[in-house]
């Protein structure tokens, strides 16, 4: 199975379960992340469809979540003050 990693977009061979010490051979980043999970959601509560999961701050660094299941092709999400920001700037653009 190929998977796309959400930061650097570049493909690499991975399994079904990713440990949480796996790393981007891109890039060299954490692979265990929010950013790169199924249940990733950067407009629901703490940015995760699971409600069960407990809450992690930082979705980019490899933590210990149970429910994470890896997306291989994740899409880049706007948080909801990105999501704010960006449609502020559309309107005032001159």
């Amino acid at each position: 199975m190929n998977i796309i990693f959400f930061s650097c977009r570049k493909s690499f061979p991975s399994t079904d379960k990713i440990g949480r010490t796996e790393t981007c051979p891109h890039c060299a980043s954490d692979v265990h992340v929010c950013k790169q999970c199924l249940f990733y959601d950067a407009l629901s509560y703490n940015e995760c469809r699971e409600s069960q999961a407990e809450r992690v701050l930082d979705k980019t660094k490899a933590n210990f979540c149970d429910y994470f299941s890896v997306h291989k092709n994740p899409r880049q999400q706007e948080s909801r003050a990105d999501e704010a920001k960006r449609k502020l700037e559309d309107l005032f653009k001159k």
